[in-house]
């Protein structure tokens, strides 16, 4: 009888176990890495992707470039702010000790390790922000909204122009050309944001001010 209840137990084939066991031994990799000395808390990638977030972390290079725009639009001494875009959020403390402060607003509480820095922020509530985030306190602000659609573009545009100054840097799929100029008055740039992940939609910056970027 014992027999047959171990007929009804389903069986992994090979290939599915032999890349069950790689993603595992990538796992432990990653870990031992983190645990080893000299492990940069705010590299990118530090923080797993989290795709049922739509998480999409950017290439070492992008999340470069896009930290250093920020750090040269925002000036000396500049305010700049993260929203939904960690991975520059990243880039940019690992230039600590260079004359900007930065903070990330972020929906992934893992983020939260980042101290007061910190802001926990759902797009669905684009004003629902900390009382001391005070309205037009950042030189430029940085958006990757989380969903290509008009509606989370629109929600996270409130957010945008609730926090900045003026200069706005936002990367989001091509496809949303047309809204970013309505809801935000920006205009595409020549530069190509890659992401460590290849991703199906043509994605793309986007500013209202003279950038590096073209």
């Amino acid at each position: 009888k014992m027999d047959d209840d171990d007929d009804d137990i389903p069986q992994l084939s090979s290939h599915t176990l032999a890349a069950l066991q790689e993603f595992y031994l990538e796992q432990q990799q990653r870990e031992g890495m983190k645990t080893s000395q000299g492990f940069n808390q705010y590299s990118v990638g530090s923080i797993e992707e989290d795709w049922q977030l739509s998480q999409f972390w950017y290439s070492d290079e992008t999340a470069s470039c896009l930290a250093n725009e920020a750090v040269v639009a925002a000036g000396k001494g500049g305010r700049i702010a993260c929203v939904s875009a960690p991975s520059v959020y990243q880039k940019l403390k690992e230039q600590d000790g260079k004359d900007f402060s930065v903070c990330i607003l972020e929906y992934d509480r893992r983020f939260s390790v980042y101290g007061e820095e910190f802001i926990f922020y759902d797009y669905n509530h684009p004003l629902n922000l900390p009382e001391n985030l005070l309205p037009h306190s950042f030189d430029i602000v940085i958006a990757d909204p989380p969903y290509l659609s008009e509606e989370c573009l629109q929600k996270t545009a409130e957010t945008i122009k609730y926090l900045t100054k003026g200069k706005i840097l936002l990367c989001t799929g091509a496809i949303m050309e047309e809204h970013a100029a309505k809801h935000l008055g920006v205009k595409i740039c020549r530069f190509i944001p890659k992401h460590s992940r290849n991703l199906a939609n043509e994605f793309r910056c986007y500013v209202n001010y003279a950038s590096g970027l073209d």
